[in-house]
């Protein structure tokens, strides 16, 4: 048995066929240079307990006089024998080091080593070789350049169409046991992976594999989604103390080889391959590096930090490169919000970022399948009592309180919209969009029934907007609000489906300090009686009280979020 992954940095190119089919081009000799180096690791002989590897290992870049390759192993590989190399290991970490007799290695010149290890379970290939500290396998493994593409055959422009859709047991357990829970417990809702531990389960909760198996019980003999939210980038949500995560702003490293790595790894192994897997990569980070940067008033020290050490961009791009080598995920990237994004000064400038994180680290637009919007946010789907181009009382709608000159009042527009702009920015014109709909319904008493007064153009917005928040900034626990419309598969133009990615039920954050071991801090956006920041333009937070950490379930929220439904439960 052999098996063998070819480790090549994106030097190559990527043709677009007249199908759309993305295709590997060799640039050719001229340009090996760009490539820093390649690594041929290959499984010669593998048994139930053991297995011999070769590995070989390319130059590209400038003679050395001594190298040092490392890789981590997804398993419990563990290396026993060597030769070629001296080897050592730590935990998963492997190190090779040149022996005294091969320590050169030319521009251009190879050198090999070989090795004898044990495992149990699965001797996944690893994802990742870096020689001297750089990266050489950015794009290899299946479905990167150095592989034929995935057959189109096997993927599908809109994975939702034709689809089930995961219900995740856990969640679906805590909403059935809510009185009138059952109405939706029915409901898929997407996983979120915010931690390292939660690869493999944490506090007693289902790990990736898990969820995996149990998508794999529930397609049958049909197709099925099974949504996971990728939400653990190093500085993790500057703006947000409540969702700020694990990993400092410096450890784009762990992130990489305890976080991606491992994940990949998982959704790479052939069992999942009739899965349709969407991902949902890194919320709230990357539009932060655009609006809550430099001079404004909304920006954060946090925010500048991330901006000027480029791991956001690193940390997007080097998810969507491994991630997208699996031939059935689909990537789609966070995108805000339109009570976020929405403004001139930052609508444009978030495509331009987020296409230069789909080109970092060896991604290319062609590992972005689309984009989300309104994930764990509130913002109305579709505003039926105004638009943005009436006027009332002589001016427009553009100039009321609420409104404050954005150029959209609800999702729907915001995310056709973009996703024009994003295909003007780079991106793929098949690109699909989801919006999150699981907790904007806003229904109830309180649902305007006609356009509000006309006696000013704040009255006509305020008496006949959906959205209930002081502020389209107010993303915690919102009071008034509900569940919207139900998980469904292109609804509308451009967008591939409505999707509840973040589970009702499960808290946006803590109402005050909770020491944790999660990484979570407590940030006054979660405080019910906090008056307010620029970035919610000094206004109330509107958060529930009594909320605990962020992703525990929150019963009282869920409970408001049926009793204000909209469309209405039944």
């Amino acid at each position: 048995m052999s098996r063998t992954r070819t480790a090549l940095l994106a030097a190559m190119a990527l043709v677009g066929g007249a199908t759309g089919t993305a295709f590997a081009v060799d640039p050719g000799g001229a340009d090996i240079a760009a490539v820093p180096c390649t690594v041929d690791y290959k499984i010669q002989n593998e048994w139930n307990t053991g297995f011999t590897a070769a590995v070989t290992v390319t130059n590209n870049s400038a003679a050395k006089s001594s190298w040092s390759l490392k890789w981590s192993y997804a398993g419990n590989q563990k290396v026993t024998s060597g030769w070629n190399a001296k080897l050592s290991q730590s935990g998963t970490a492997v190190t090779a080091a040149n022996e005294s007799y091969n320590g050169r290695l030319a521009t251009g010149g190879s050198v090999s080593f070989g090795f004898q290890g044990s495992y149990s379970g699965s001797n996944a290939i690893p994802a990742t070789f870096t020689l001297d500290g750089v990266t050489c396998n950015v794009d290899g493994g299946p479905g990167g350049p150095t592989d034929p593409p995935p057959d189109p055959a096997n993927r599908v422009n809109n994975p939702y169409e034709g689809a089930k859709v995961y219900v995740n047991p856990e969640w679906s357990a805590n909403a059935a046991a809510e009185p009138g829970g059952s109405r939706v417990s029915n409901q898929p809702t997407g996983v979120w992976l915010d931690r390292i531990a939660a690869i493999n389960g944490a506090g007693g909760k289902m790990g990736l594999r898990a969820h995996l198996d149990e998508a794999l019980r529930q397609k049958g003999t049909g197709e099925l989604v099974v949504q996971f939210v990728i939400y653990n980038l190093p500085g993790r949500d500057c703006s947000a103390l409540a969702s700020n995560g694990e990993l400092g702003p410096t450890e784009i490293d762990r992130y990489k080889t305890e976080y991606i790595d491992p994940i990949k790894a998982i959704l790479a192994d052939s069992k999942y391959a009739s899965l349709r897997i969407v991902t949902t990569v890194e919320i709230d980070s990357l539009p932060n590096l655009v609006t809550n940067t430099g001079s404004r008033p909304t920006a954060v020290p946090q925010c500048d930090v991330m901006k000027a050490n480029g791991n956001y961009i690193k940390g997007v791009g080097y998810a969507l490169n491994k991630l997208g080598d699996v031939p059935n995920v689909y990537n789609y990237v966070d995108a805000g919000h339109h009570g976020w994004i929405g403004w001139d000064d930052n609508f444009g400038p978030t495509a331009t970022i987020m296409k230069e994180a789909a080109t970092a680290e060896g991604a290319t637009v062609n590992d972005v399948h689309g984009f989300i919007t309104n994930t764990a946010n509130y913002s109305a789907l579709k505003e039926n009592n105004f638009t943005i181009n009436d006027t009332v009382a002589g001016k427009s709608v553009r100039e009321s309180k609420w409104v404050d000159w954005n150029r959209y009042v609800d999702e729907l527009s915001y995310a056709q919209a973009f996703r024009n702009q994003l295909v003007t920015a780079g991106f793929n014109s098949n690109i699909g969009m989801l919006i999150d709909t699981s907790r904007n319904g806003w229904g109830g008493a309180a649902r305007p029934t006609g356009p509000g007064a006309t006696t000013s153009v704040d009255t006509y917005v305020d008496g006949g907007r959906y959205d209930r928040r002081f502020n389209t900034g107010n993303w915690c626990n919102q009071s008034g609000a509900g569940l919207g419309e139900r998980p469904q598969a292109a609804p509308a133009a451009g967008i591939d489906a409505y999707v509840w990615m973040k589970p009702p039920g499960e808290s946006d954050g803590a109402s005050k300090a909770i020491p944790n071991d999660e990484g979570k801090g407590f940030d006054r956006m979660c405080d019910p009686t906090y008056t307010g920041n620029p970035r919610n333009n000094n206004n109330m937070s509107g958060a529930l009280p009594d909320a605990p950490l962020s992703g525990h379930w929150f019963s009282a929220q869920f409970r408001q979020l049926m009793q204000n439904a909209y469309p209405p439960l039944s």
